[in-house]
């Protein structure tokens, strides 16, 4: 099943299921109004919500065409937006870059954030911010997103708790994160409002694709209009989706509409491409000595997506430009 949210100019938007091929879409607030209500009772509105998708795909309810760019992100805000750093290689390569060590635990515990859930872009919306002087950059990432979790869940449990999986910009002002790391006190203003994709979808509609709590699929980001990097998601994830609820229920329950991120998806493969500017700078370093590749200016575009079988955006496409004020 996938789902999606109208940008009808709410605060958290109208809930809508959409056809598998991404095309149609009706509207399924009279089973929830929005997707935060439907996540809050989904023992009760799941089997009408894949009721009405089955209705959608099988024509016994006419559909609206998608226009992506009148979809919010599924969720317009949320309660809880965790990102973690899954991939090895993205840590590494991004340490090096601002001549940090990587974490003594770097293979056993993972690293996570909490960012700002209270306001996120659309799908197109444009990224806009003051200067390119803060290094603006695109992080490419899978997420999923959390019915109610109980504190102390194990990574054998977790997966009854995941409701959907989507993908996400986790937008970065790269040259503002060493001053705000160097105060000891973590990252704020150099993590703007992210962007999710357009559609976020049940984990049983990814098939075989989604298994051992990791997506098995390349992201494709594209920069400009030439394609920048196309990484696999699923082997190089180092902890899974599963280790990474583990840890962040360690101490605390966590509520429907909680987002967790897998950090930027990396393989060690260079000829993948990477998700974000900061890794290929990095490998620039290494190998020439020298950064060449510039973060984001104004005009840059960056589109996100996963292709299915039959080449088709699974999630919808994440299609943004950076502008200014």
């Amino acid at each position: 099943m996938k789902i999606a949210t109208l940008n009808d100019g709410s605060r958290d938007g109208v809930l809508c299921v959409v056809s598998s091929d991404g095309r149609r879409f009706v509207r399924a607030d009279l089973i929830a109004a929005t997707l935060q209500q439907a996540l809050d009772d989904w023992d009760q509105v799941e089997a009408p919500l894949r009721a009405l998708a089955t209705s959608l795909d099988n024509g016994a309810v006419d559909g609206d065409k998608v226009d992506v760019s009148k979809l919010h992100s599924p969720l317009p805000r949320a309660y809880e937006w965790i990102d973690g750093s899954a991939y090895i290689n993205h840590i590494v390569l991004v340490r090096k870059a601002r001549g940090a060590e990587p974490p003594a635990t770097l293979r056993t515990e993972p690293l996570v954030y909490q960012g700002g859930s209270g306001t996120f872009l659309t799908p197109t919306q444009d990224i806009v911010h003051d200067s390119e002087d803060y290094g603006i950059d695109f992080e490419a990432e899978i997420c999923v997103v959390m019915g109610d979790t109980p504190k102390g869940t194990k990574a054998s449990e977790a997966g009854s708790y995941v409701r959907l999986v989507m993908l996400a910009n986790d937008i970065t002002l790269r040259n503002l994160i060493p001053g705000e790391l160097g105060k000891g006190f973590g990252f704020f203003v150099s993590k703007p409002s992210t962007a999710f994709s357009p559609f976020a979808v049940t984990p049983d509609e990814l098939g075989a694709s989604w298994r051992d709590g990791r997506l098995h699929r390349p992201l494709v980001s594209t920069y400009n209009g030439a394609v920048f990097g196309n990484p696999d998601a699923g082997p190089e994830m180092h902890f899974s989706f599963y280790d990474l609820i583990e840890h962040v229920t360690r101490t605390r329950a966590l509520t429907a509409g909680t987002i967790i991120g897998s950090g930027t998806i990396s393989n060690e493969d260079v000829s993948r491409g990477s998700s974000c500017l900061a890794e290929k700078r990095m490998l620039e370093k290494i190998n020439t000595g020298e950064f060449k590749t510039p973060f984001m200016r104004y005009g840059d575009t960056i589109q996100i997506e996963v292709l299915g079988d039959d080449g088709e955006p699974i999630f919808g496409t994440i299609s943004q430009r950076v502008v200014a004020p």
